[in-house]
Parts: structure tokens; C-alpha cells; sequence
């Protein structure tokens, strides 16, 4: 059998499986659930896949079966890792910046060599289309590496003379030691390598924990790091449930930092888990995010842009719209346009090329999407296209999928919780505005503070709101083009700290002043 480019075979031993040779070396074991074969991960730790005693069930999203069995880790992985972790620190760290910036070359190399397996990976897993993990997830998550191998030998130290005094000062930084990653089910691999690349980079070693739901490309990179280079314990990968094992590798005295990017009710965990330690916290979370178009925007370049950063990967994206308001004098005219582009989005499978939305990533996921419309017609809204309105169609074998049409709800209050709370599929609200000062204060008027978008061809009038808007990140004019240079973070409850060049080195490193009398 052939299993995501990996010859396996099993034997079964008085009804349990236990791993062939081939699947010991490569991680993989495959096991029979009835006639359908099970891929079953194993951990990462200290340069080798470790068997857990315990499995949980992870999901095809497209058709609401088992496929894939996680390691359901805890406290014993946590501290073999640890363990792994620790030996392997000295020797990582102290590498010179561009010894490290080769090994994370040859890692980019080696997943770009892999990307179409990883993307088709990554769709099946995620429920992401195969087009979206092709063109956006891998090759982004390549180049986290390439970005970081090249920025760790840009960076520079401070240096001041006091000659009154006779003193030289400068600073010094240093890697902090072992690095705790936890990262989302939305980007898989995409995020985990966003905290795995500049975390090493700066001579840390690190324990990941990626999503119990989306584990695969986080197993599939392991296979990867020894031909990279990368030694055995620099880069360990735990799996299993953030109640289980994220909160041992959050709660553990030996780990002195958290990278997160996640919910808030998780981030307020980890918070509470890392106050006794004084850990380092970097927690990206959720947002509201709203775009605000004005009456002289260029609806031909607005709408179609809005349409994707309101439904890209499903909506499941901390970064996406959901929250659309319109000046008075367009809003008739671009809520048709709105809903008619919406409509031309098509919901299919993963794998179908021409999809452009594929399915929710777990049926409670799914049930919790459904229930905001719910409530939005409890409070009167009106739906416009989408779920209840529009019929979905699929393949009779997806029917049990966690699939859903992209929805526009209109006619609904600043104060639903559909304006206030973040849905995280895709769901999305069009209002009406009549002025500069009131849209402002109505974006400002929820908890998160994470992205925004501003659609005017009066440049002027993007420099004011952009000001005033509470948001890390604004767009004015188009959606998610990213330079990984700058900063990037949230506001209020959407987090703390920022992530990129100078940030996440700052964040993985530590800063010590050295005065030096001459």
C-alpha cells in the first residue's frame, strides 16, 4: 500500500498492530479499520519516531471519516523531549548564525522538492482545496525557511561610548533555550513553520505541538530534518490535545518560552500555566476583522478581493473579514455585486482544482458556524445567499463532509453576536455607514484588534482611518500581502507580541548589556 509517497506494510501480532521495519524507520504505520487503511503518526524525539501508547482519531473533513490515527501524548513524551531538548542545546547553539542559516536552506530545498505530497497532504488533512495548499500553505511555509536563514545574519547590536566615564557598552543576545510551539489547525504547516524557523534559527532547540486535528505535515517535515542537517533533538514534534500534552509542555519549569497561535480561552490557559514560570509568551489569537469601503473605492478591484478575504480556506483564517461596512450611497449596489460574486465561489471537495472553498475542518466546527446564522434569523438579519438559502451539491460519498456555502448576512446590529464574536468559517456581515468618524468608532466597537482593510481612493482619508483604526495590521486597497520584515500581531484580546524579522529574533532570543571600563 502506498501511503502519501511511503511504501508501508503491516503485521498484525493477537490483534495488534505492530510496526514492520520499514514503517520503524519512516514513522508511519499503517493499520486496518475494516477494510480501509488507517495512517497512524508517531512522535518526533531526538532525531527519531517514538511509538505513544495511546491514539486518538483524526477526521477526513471531506467525508466525515476516520483516515488518520495521532499520537495522544503527555506528560512522558513532554519530558523524553525535554530530555532531547536539553542535550542538544550546547551543541545547537553554539553554531555560528550561518551554519544554522545552511541547515535551514537545505530544509527549504528539501519541502520544496516535496511540496505537491505535502500539499496534497495538507488538503486532505485540513479540508483546504488542493489550489490554496499548492499556491499559498507549502510554498509559504518554504519560505519561513528560506526567510529566516537569510534575516538571522542581518541582525545587529547596540553600541554606545561614555567617554566621561571611561565605558564602553554593548549588548548581546542569546538564544533562550528550549522554545514551546503550539500551533493552529487552520495553516498547519504554514504557522508551525513560522515559529519552528526563526526559533532555531536563533540557536534555540524546540518542542512543537501542532493541532491533534491537522498533524500530518508536521510528521511529514520530521522525515525531512535529518537529511537537512538539523541534529538529532534540535527539533522535537509532540502530538496530541492541548488539555493533555500542551498544557505538560506549557506547565514545564525546564521550557522558558510559548510561541501560540490559537483561541483566546487557550491563550488565557497558557497565561495562567506559565505565571509561576515567568515564561516569555507570544500569542497570536483570534479577530473581528472589518473592511470599510468607501463611496469612491474601485468596486471592480474591491469586490472580488473581498470576496476571497471573507471566504479564503473556508474563512478559517484569523485574518479574514467578517465584518463588511459600506458607505450609504453604495451599499445597494455593492451588496448585489457582493452576493452575486459570493455566489460564484464554488464549494467542492479538496482535490477538485476548480473548488474554491473546500470543507470545515470538524463537524462540531461546522455546528458551531451553523448556529450563528441561526441566531442571526432569531434576531431578525436577513440571509442573502449561503447556508438556508442556497443548495449545496456534492458527491455522494462527501454527503457527511463538513461542507458549507459561503454566507452574507445583512440587516443585522453592531451588537449581535455576529458582529462581536469571531465565527471562523465562512460567515460574513455587510452594514451600512454614513460617515468617516462613525465607521471608525463602529470597527473599534469589538474586543479583537487584528486586522482591517480600507477600500478609498482618497489617500488622505486611508492615512487618517488607518490611524484611528485599533488594529496591528491594516490593508488599504487589497488583502493579505504580507512583508515578513514588519511586524505582525494584534491589538487588545486579538493577542501579545508581535511576529517577523526583528520580533520573533527578539522574542527567541535574550537581550544582555555588557559595560566594559577602559
Amino acid at each position: 500500500m502506498r501511503t502519501l509517497g511511503l511504501e508501508v506494510r503491516t503485521r498484525q501480532t493477537q490483534g495488534r498492530e505492530t510496526p514492520s521495519p520499514v514503517e520503524r524507520k519512516t514513522g508511519v504505520v499503517s493499520t486496518m479499520a475494516g477494510t480501509k487503511a488507517l495512517l497512524t503518526l508517531e512522535n518526533f524525539i531526538n532525531g527519531k519516531f517514538v511509538p505513544c501508547s495511546s491514539y486518538i482519531d483524526s477526521y477526513d473533513p471531506s467525508t466525515g471519516e476516520v483516515y488518520c490515527r495521532v499520537p495522544d501524548s503527555g506528560n512522558e513524551e513532554i519530558e523524553a523531549a525535554v530530555e532531547a531538548a536539553r542535550a542538544a542545546f550546547p551543541g545547537w547553539s553554539a553554531r555560528s548564525p550561518q551554519e544554522r542559516s545552511q541547515v535551514l536552506h537545505r530544509l527549504a530545498d528539501l519541502l520544496e522538492k516535496s511540496l505537491e505530497d505535502l500539499a496534497q497532504a495538507e488538503s486532505r488533512d485540513q479540508g483546504k482545496t488542493i489550489t490554496l495548499a499548492r499556491t499559498m500553505d507549502i510554498p509559504r511555509s518554504v519560505q519561513n525557511f528560506r526567510f529566516f536563514a537569510s534575516s538571522i545574519l542581518h541582525h545587529t547590536s547596540e553600541c554606545t561610548h561614555m567617554d566621561h566615564e571611561g565605558c564602553l557598552h554593548y549588548t548581546l543576545r542569546a538564544p533562550v533555550g528550549i522554545a514551546g510551539l503550539i500551533s493552529p489547525w487552520n495553516l498547519p504547516l504554514y504557522l508551525l513553520t513560522w515559529k519552528v524557523a526563526p526559533a532555531i534559527a536563533a540557536g534555540n532547540t524546540v518542542i512543537a505541538k501542532p493541532s491533534e486535528l491537522t498533524s500530518v505535515t508536521a510528521w511529514m517535515m520530521c522525515k525531512l530534518l535529518e537529511t537537512a542537517g538539523v541534529p538529532p533533538g534540535v527539533v522535537n514534534i509532540v502530538f496530541g490535545t492541548g488539555p493533555k500534552v500542551g498544557e505538560a509542555l506549557v506547565s514545564h519549569p525546564e521550557v522558558p518560552l510559548i510561541s501560540f497561535t490559537g483561541s483566546q480561552p487557550t491563550a488565557e490557559r497558557i497565561a495562567q500555566l506559565s505565571a509561576p514560570h515567568c515564561k516569555k509568551l507570544s500569542l497570536e489569537l483570534g479577530g473581528k476583522n472589518p473592511a470599510i469601503i468607501f463611496e469612491d473605492a474601485n468596486l471592480e478591484e474591491c469586490i472580488p478581493t473581498t470576496v476571497r478575504s471573507s471566504f479564503a480556506n473556508q474563512g478559517e483564517i484569523c485574518l479574514c473579514t467578517s465584518r463588511i461596512f459600506v458607505q450609504k450611497s453604495i451599499y445597494s449596489e455593492f451588496l448585489k455585486k457582493f452576493v452575486a460574486a459570493t455566489r460564484m465561489w464554488k464549494v467542492g471537495i479538496p482535490s477538485d482544482p476548480s473548488a474554491s472553498i473546500g470543507a470545515l475542518i470538524s463537524k462540531a466546527h461546522l455546528e458551531k458556524v451553523r448556529s450563528y446564522i441561526k441566531k442571526a434569523r432569531a434576531e431578525g438579519a436577513r440571509i442573502l445567499c449561503g447556508e438556508g438559502v442556497d443548495t449545496l451539491s456534492l458527491p455522494p460519498k462527501n454527503q457527511a463532509g463538513y461542507f458549507m456555502l459561503p454566507t452574507v448576512i445583512t440587516d443585522i446590529k453592531d451588537e449581535s453576536c455576529c458582529m462581536k464574536e469571531e465565527i471562523f468559517g465562512p460567515v460574513t456581515c455587510v452594514v451600512p455607514f454614513d460617515s468617516e468618524e462613525e465607521v471608525i468608532q463602529r470597527a473599534n466597537s469589538v474586543k479583537y484588534g487584528l486586522a482591517a482593510t480600507v477600500w478609498s481612493s482618497n489617500v488622505g482619508r486611508v492615512h487618517r482611518v488607518a490611524k484611528k483604526l485599533q488594529s496591528g495590521l491594516v490593508w488599504s486597497n487589497c488583502w493579505l500581502i504580507r512583508e515578513l520584515n514588519l511586524p505582525f500581531g494584534g491589538m487588545k484580546s486579538s493577542g501579545i507580541g508581535r511576529e517577523g524579522a526583528k520580533d520573533s529574533y527578539e522574542f527567541f532570543t535574550e537581550v544582555k548589556t555588557i559595560t566594559i571600563k577602559h
